[in-house]
Formats: C-alpha cells, structure tokens, sequence
C-alpha cells in the first residue's frame, strides 16, 4: 500500500510534561485524513510537529520515505515548502490585500515574473470563489472569506500536502459546507493529500477518509480508521463524540 506521510512513534510533551505518546499512523495519496478528538488532546501540537514547527525526538515522520525530522536538522527545509498550511484565524496579514497575501509566498520561493505571479494568484482567488475581491483588505470581507482567503494562498504553490487546522471554527452552517465542498472539489481536481484537525462533526462524515481519534486521558491514540469505521467498531468514547453523546452508554 502506498503511502504519502507516515508518523511513527511520535511522543509530544512540554517540558517534561508528556501530553501524548506513541502516535502512530500513516496517511494514503490523495487522502483526506481527520485528526479528531476532544478539546484538549493536542491536535494541533501534533499538526505542528508534522509540518515542522515543533520537534520531538524519539519521533520518525516520513514524507514519500524521506525522514522529515533528519531533512529539519540539516536545515534543508525544500520538503516543507511543498506543504501548504491554513491556520484557524486564516493568518492573513491586515495590512496586505488578499491578492497581496496569496502573492506572499510566490515572491519569497519563487524567481516568478509579477505578471506570472498576477495570474497564479487570480486563479488560486477564483478557485476558492474569490475572484475580483483581490484588492479588499482582510478587514472588509467576512470570516468565512477570510478562511477562503487563507486557503487561496496556502495552495498558491501547488502544494503536495495541505494542513488545515479547524477550518470551519467561527464560520456558520452553510458557511463551513461551503468550506467542505471546496476541499472536495480540491482534492478532486488537484489531488492534493490533506491531513486536518477538525471538531466539526458534519465536516467529519462529510469529508473523512480516515481518521485518527487522540485521547487526553490515556495520552495516547484510541482509534484509527474512516468516520464510520470509528462509530461502528471502536469503544465508548468514540461513539460518545461521534454522536454528540447520544451513544456513550451503548
């Protein structure tokens, strides 16, 4: 079976506190895999670690094979340029226009023309339903757009892998299906292998391929497989969050 990341052993602690321990799993080309659980089990410190900003040795995470963490030591960071990342807030910069915000990291890893940038940022805004807004400010246009916004420049240099932490948290109903469809209709046409952390239990079943379930009181991972794979076969807990409580004595 091919795979596209793979996170082996993985212990996360803050000091010397550990917070989650041997975390394993792998992740498929063209995957959209789902880091679910409750508030305060570390999702996004694992996501943090899988693209870089953190570190933790005993820890192996590969990438088509390649030891991630040794290419970070060798300060050879080309791997992590091919990830795209969105963050909760979007992380647009207030002072740039949406164009300019997309355009960020083509002029910083790129030797693009202005011209050649022009025309990949009018697509990735068209792509995410944003065309002819590139000259507003992140102030001037909703969360929902913010988000959309965020994910225009995140996929602004084709990337391989594409992180997104909680990308429907503050958006309304119809808002974050929108945001759910467009991640299909991403991975669809571009092929692009996702890992996301998410709460969001319509965008759970909705989006899901495979999904791993972290554990704050066992510190440790409690089940690995598709949405309804972890409602059907896995224990209490999991059905309990699955289901909004509806199954937590079943």
């Amino acid at each position: 079976m091919l795979t596209k990341i793979s996170v082996k052993n993985l212990t996360m602690s803050y000091d010397s506190t550990v917070v989650m321990k041997d975390v394993t799993f792998d992740v498929k080309p063209g995957e959209i895999f789902l880091i679910i659980g409750e508030s305060g089990c570390e999702k996004s410190t694992l996501l943090k670690h899988m693209i870089g900003l953190k570190t933790t040795k005993p820890a192996i995470i590969f990438y088509d094979g390649i030891d991630f963490i040794d290419v970070l030591e060798d300060s050879n960071k080309s791997i992590a340029t091919q990830f795209g990342v969105l963050y909760q807030s979007g992380a647009l910069w207030s002072s740039m226009t949406l164009e300019e915000n997309v355009a960020l990291p083509l002029e910083e890893f790129t030797d693009y023309s202005k011209d050649k940038i022009k025309e990949i940022v009018n697509h990735k805004l068209s792509l995410v339903g944003l065309e002819n807004h590139g000259d507003l400010y992140p102030s001037e246009i909703s969360g929902g757009m913010r988000k959309r916004a965020g994910l225009a420049r995140a996929i602004s240099m084709d990337p391989d892998i594409l992180f997104l932490d909680e990308p429907s948290a503050g958006l309304d109903p119809i808002s974050a299906k929108n945001l759910d469809d467009l991640i299909l209709k991403m991975r669809s046409t571009l092929g692009t292998t996702m890992v996301i952390v998410t709460h969001d239990l319509h965008s759970i079943f909705t989006i899901g391929d495979n999904a791993i379930y972290l554990d704050a009181d066992s510190k440790n991972v409690l089940a690995i497989g598709s949405p309804n794979q972890l409602l059907e076969n896995f224990n209490t807990k999991v059905r309990c969050f699955l289901t909004r409580g509806e199954l937590c004595n079943k």
